[in-house]
């Protein structure tokens, strides 16, 4: 049986450093703590966070002028207390009228 194949000492160079180059692409590629698949991994999380973030501040954006609003017209604040929440003044009488749509 020919011993040369499984014998390291007995490779040639170029084979030896072929294979060590393959074990260091393959290092850094997937294995590393800074590999580059987690590099990808957490490139797209950051974008998915960003693209969170800015619709979080739109919403900001439109809660802070529906409470600016609320401050600022009490009238509009007492409509949709007496219909969203169905509030009412003391000793009134609310009737609600339902209408068939169809």
């Amino acid at each position: 049986m020919n011993t040369k194949i499984f014998n390291p000492l007995h490779w040639k160079k170029s084979f030896l450093i072929g294979l060590l180059i393959g074990f260091i692409v393959i290092w850094f590629t997937f294995l590393d703590t800074y590999s580059l698949y987690t590099k990808y991994q957490l490139e797209s999380q950051k974008e998915t966070l960003i693209e969170q973030t800015s619709e979080l501040e739109t919403k900001t954006n439109i809660l802070e002028k529906k409470i600016s609003d609320f401050e600022s017209n009490p009238d509009l604040l007492e409509k949709v207390a007496r219909e969203e929440y169905g509030m009412r003044k003391p000793n009134e009488t609310v009737y609600k009228i339902k209408s068939d749509k169809k």
